[in-house]
């Protein structure tokens, strides 16, 4: 059975255009895999905390030294990890504040990011034969030939992490200028059907 991890990062619930782009990319993919299982991890919920001086410890302590305060530090870190070298296909669905990513999927990154595990000793990635998708949405329009295409750091540093861990198949999808739901321009509907036929095609692999 081909599972699917579904990463969620905005706060906004049904007002969220990136969560908005998961519902039809989700369905889009059911329809392709009538037999996956979806795994849907909500970051908003999973009571991430950002590394701190015990996790540190706790990660640079060789497993076979951890005491159970240190082995309680890094159980969400290592549920997440499990969470994602169990899935053949991972989405990411993420809004863009400040040209970048949220803290809380920042987070999550380091949370996942874990030598031995995802990376190996010798810098290479551990996690090879999946594929991921990317589902931005930005109220900026970073697109090639964009005038502001160089601040479009979002993507390149996710395509980046997602690459350091052996994850080179990945796919985004842009939902740019996604204020203009927030501004009452575009319905919510409508934006996410303008990108529909990508959403698709990603969907479908």
């Amino acid at each position: 059975m081909t599972k699917l991890l579904v990463v969620e990062t905005s706060p906004r619930g049904q007002y969220s255009v990136s969560r908005n782009m998961t519902r039809r990319f989700v369905q889009d993919w059911l329809a392709a895999h009538p037999d996956g299982e979806v795994i849907e991890r909500d970051l908003m919920d999973a009571g991430l905390e950002f590394v701190n001086a015990a996790w540190l410890q706790a990660y640079f302590t060789p497993a076979q030294h951890h005491s159970p305060e240190m082995a309680n530090e890094l159980r969400l870190s290592d549920e997440l990890v499990a969470e994602l070298l169990a899935a053949d296909y991972i989405v990411i669905a993420t809004p863009v504040y400040n040209y970048n990513v949220p803290a809380v999927l920042k987070a999550w990154i380091d949370h996942i990011v874990r030598k031995g595990l995802t990376l190996g000793f010798d810098g290479r990635g551990l996690i090879t034969g999946k594929k991921a998708t990317v589902l931005i949405a930005s109220g900026g329009i970073y697109t090639e030939g964009s005038p502001i295409q160089n601040r479009d750091i979002a993507s390149q540093y996710l395509r980046l992490i997602l690459g350091v861990i052996g994850i080179k198949d990945v796919t985004f999808v842009a939902g740019g200028g996604a204020k203009a739901v927030d501004l009452g321009e575009e319905t919510m509907e409508g934006f996410v059907e303008k990108l529909g036929a990508d959403l698709a095609q990603a969907a479908s692999v």
